[in-house]
């Protein structure tokens, strides 16, 4: 798929949320209501939910409609659960509300949306899709080009306006007057003019949003509660921890060594840290749930997190890293149910048993010692995702007979050799 068939899927799909919600609101409330965060009738997170999906479970039609409902209703609600979030700690009110439909949680989502999803996804890769794809085909390649750019230009204007109203940029900030005459002498008085529309639209649509940013409270504790400082760390234990249980594992199961890390440096399982950050931040509200609770939402999170793992190394590096063909009920080998079960109860070990002894370590670090450690561990982990991602691409290349081409390549195939990249992934099976 092009880079123009996605845009042209997100932009579609985007368009066809954004009607969804406008004739709904109006069916229901026997009124017209933008529904859009945006200016333009776009909403994203339909864009954003159909592309995962897309790439995600592409592959997965073969495996008859219940599996593709089934992950489809598990992503596209998780994106629904990660937007209100998100919108609503930046403008402060709901965007939406499901707390007056059975079996929702805490209004974001509901069982009732998710499986609408789910019928959604089905039709987006059954039918969706390739009609789209087949009307796409039929625009002059030209053109679709120039409107897709300018599309692209304008959502871009688009989002900055929005994020800045949400932000409250000009109603909190002590020197915003300064700042908006300085863009005036800066000949740029258009971005104002944005601001002052998408301010008044977003009221306008919206009564109950605050363009306001909420004063923060200055805590003695570092990383206090689920703060940026401790969910990085967390990624790092988790990291960390995931690289030796597997590790351990295999040993155990295989009788042998080797290898589970992401990375060509360190013991570093990035899928494991990963998973350690995203349930922490996305379930830290309900971490006092009951354990059953944790258990189903960590199986359907854990497996639908592994499966999207598969797809994206598979896709862009070329390998697939692990293959459960030879278990029982498993999907197309990159889940089984009895892995989805242990990312259950990892689920309810994590918040029951190991993160409130880590989290209150972490909270006893020093600040400045907490915060100068947290940045160094972000340096040296994105040095070595950078490494390891062109050694890993390089590796396959090689596999296929593709000589290097400059001295990058030529000093990865120096240092990170077919043996050494061999010991690092043991399991990897290239796929070209």
């Amino acid at each position: 798929m092009t880079f123009y068939q996605i845009a042209f899927l997100f932009f579609t799909y985007s368009f066809l949320g954004w009607v969804g919600e406008v004739v709904f609101t109006a069916a229901v409330r026997r009124k017209y209501q933008d529904r859009g965060v945006l200016s333009g009738p776009l909403c994203i997170l339909y864009g954003i939910g159909g592309l995962v999906i897309t790439f995600a479970l592409g592959d997965m039609s073969r495996d008859g409609w219940f599996f593709l409902f089934v992950f489809s209703a598990v992503y596209a609600t998780v994106i629904e659960w990660i937007g209100g979030h998100i919108l609503e700690r930046t403008s402060h009110t709901r965007w939406w509300d499901y707390s007056a439909m059975p079996f929702n949680l805490d209004g974001y989502i509901c069982l009732g949306a998710s499986a609408t999803w789910g019928v959604l996804g089905i039709v987006l890769l059954k039918w969706g899709n390739p009609l789209l794809l087949a009307l796409f085909s039929l625009i002059p390649h030209g053109l679709a080009a120039v409107v897709l750019w300018a599309s692209l230009v304008v959502l871009g204007i688009d989002l900055v306006g929005t994020l800045l109203a949400m932000a409250g940029l000009r109603y909190k900030w002590p020197a915003a007057e300064a700042i908006e005459n300085r863009l005036a002498n800066m000949t740029v008085r258009g971005g104002m003019w944005i601001l002052d529309r998408v301010e008044r639209r977003m009221a306008k649509a919206h009564p109950a949003l605050t363009f306001a940013r909420p004063e923060r409270q200055q805590s003695g504790t570092f990383a206090a509660g689920c703060s940026p400082y401790k969910i990085i760390l967390l990624f790092f234990i988790g990291a960390f921890l995931g690289d030796i249980t597997e590790t351990i594992f295999c040993r155990v199961t295989g009788g042998e060594w080797m290898s589970r890390s992401s990375v060509v440096w360190g013991p570093f399982s990035i899928v494991w840290g990963l998973a350690i950050a995203l349930v922490t931040q996305l379930l830290y509200r309900y971490k006092d749930k009951p354990a059953s609770w944790l258990f189903v939402t960590g199986t359907l999170l854990g497996g639908a997190y592994e499966y999207l793992c598969s797809v994206f190394t598979e896709v862009v590096f070329g390998a697939v890293f692990w293959d459960y063909s030879a278990i029982p009920f498993n999907l197309g080998g990159r889940i089984n149910l009895l892995y989805c079960f242990f990312w259950g109860f990892a689920a309810v070990a994590w918040f029951k048993v190991l993160y409130p002894p880590i989290s209150a370590a972490i909270e006893k670090l020093p600040r400045r010692f907490g915060t100068v450690l947290t940045w160094a561990l972000c340096v040296f982990m994105a040095a070595d995702m950078v490494v390891s991602s062109a050694a890993l691409v390089r590796y396959n290349d090689r596999l296929n007979g593709v000589p290097a081409a400059n001295s990058i390549e030529t000093y990865l195939d120096e240092h990170y050799d077919n043996d050494r990249m061999y010991k690092v992934y043991p399991k990897a099976v290239h796929t070209g």
